[in-house]
């Protein structure tokens, strides 16, 4: 994560009960929004109201379900994590040489050391030694104040007229891409290290151990890009582009519904 995107955030503030109450009026979303934020210590996280500490062992994928499924405040060290992949992608845990390796993935998901090891260095990561923890919360309960960035899941068709909502203004192509296996790395591990908004096909442990709905995309981005897509998304409502999308027939003529949103464009 770079300096600047975090100063960024920081200084702005956030109505968090209406930016969500906005997002789920205008996408109808069935999980809730919520953040992200790292620390730089145990004793700042602690500061948090309401904070959870987990008694178990977990993957960073279920204290991220924690907070969207269940709507709690969690918060982690390294020491609560089952191992170094859910660590090193949030910065608690070194991308060393056993871990860049690959030795842990080989067989159970690449066929090859190689191809193990291939996919680990093409994992997007938060550097390491800065942050000792990581608290995930609803966004509506505005206890991070701001959080370094907000996780929205959604159905393919809520999440591309949240896109579309991202582009209105100040429009670029977003690419992104996919790692496979380890998919938080495309979500938040990107966000959390480039500040861009980062979009991933969330994986096999995300929806067996944080609940992930199979028909569920997840996007990552930092807060301060929230007000703009809630902006872009009432306009495209107002030009008739919103959600629910209404099927049109494969046959009618297609000039009837066109012209509501492209008037005679």
């Amino acid at each position: 994560m770079s300096d600047e995107s975090v100063i960024t955030s920081s200084q702005q503030s956030f109505d968090w009960p209406q930016l969500v109450a906005d997002l789920i009026r205008l996408l109808r979303l069935r999980t809730t929004p919520i953040g992200m934020k790292l620390f730089e210590s145990v004793e700042e996280m602690e500061k948090i109201p309401r904070l959870r500490r987990p008694t178990a062992i977990h993957a960073t994928d279920q204290i991220v379900g924690q907070a969207s499924r269940n709507g709690w405040t969690v918060g982690v060290t390294m020491d609560d994590l089952v191992g170094a992949q859910c660590g090193a992608v949030v910065g608690l845990h070194p991308r060393d040489e056993e871990w860049l390796s690959g030795k842990g993935m080989h067989g159970v998901w690449y066929g090859t050391l190689e191809d193990s090891s291939a996919h680990q260095h093409a994992m997007d990561t938060v550097e390491y030694g800065r942050y000792k923890a990581l608290v995930v919360s609803p966004l509506v309960s505005g206890r991070l104040n701001p959080p370094d960035i907000c996780l929205i899941y959604a159905t393919p068709a809520q999440m591309i007229l949240f896109i579309n909502g991202l582009q209105w203004l100040g429009y670029k192509k977003l690419e992104w891409g996919c790692v496979g296996e380890s998919a938080c790395a495309d979500s938040w591990g990107r966000a959390l290290a480039t500040g861009e908004p980062s979009l991933s096909i969330p994986c096999f442990a995300e929806r067996r151990y944080g609940g992930v709905m199979e028909d569920e995309l997840l996007m990552a981005l930092p807060p301060k890009y929230l007000p703009g897509v809630i902006e872009g998304l009432e306009r495209l409502s107002g030009n008739g582009l919103r959600y629910p999308i209404p099927t049109y027939s494969v046959s009618n003529d297609v000039r009837a519904g066109m012209g509501v949103s492209y008037g005679d464009r």
